[in-house]
Formats: structure tokens, sequence, C-alpha cells
């Protein structure tokens, strides 16, 4: 999954480089966290944070096929 994020996180920004996902393990939940550069947070969450909310979507149903529970935070 956090592969998943990386592709699309990278395919969004103009800088892919700076892109880092860590996947944390927070009891029987796991987090993504996902790093952009400064000026790329725009393109990953979109307006009105239509963007972010469509990646977390298609994480959670990978997850629920995985039947894990997974969230992804956009920080900053």
């Amino acid at each position: 999954m956090e592969e998943l994020v990386r592709t699309i996180a990278q395919s969004l920004v103009d800088n892919p480089d700076a892109v880092d996902v860590k996947l944390v393990e927070k009891g029987k939940e796991y987090v993504i966290e996902l790093r952009v550069a400064e000026e790329d947070m725009g393109k990953v969450i979109g307006r009105q944070g239509r963007i972010a909310k469509a990646i977390r979507s298609v994480v959670k149903a990978v997850a629920v096929r995985e039947h894990k529970r997974v969230n992804v935070e956009i920080l900053d």
C-alpha cells in the first residue's frame, strides 16, 4: 500500500523526488504518512480536499481486501 500511495503522489506533483511515504503501525491500525514538497501540497490535497479523499478511498478499498485498517495522513 505504501507503493500505491507513493505512485499516486509522484504522478500528481511537480517534484516527485520529494515524495516521502512511511507506514506506521498503531495497534491494529496502520497509518500511511505522506509528505510532499510544500509547493506541491495543494496538488495532493486538491480543491476542497477532493484528491486527498480519492487517495484515501483507493487505499481503504485495498485495505478492505487485505482485511486491514489503514488511514492516510498528509503531513506538512
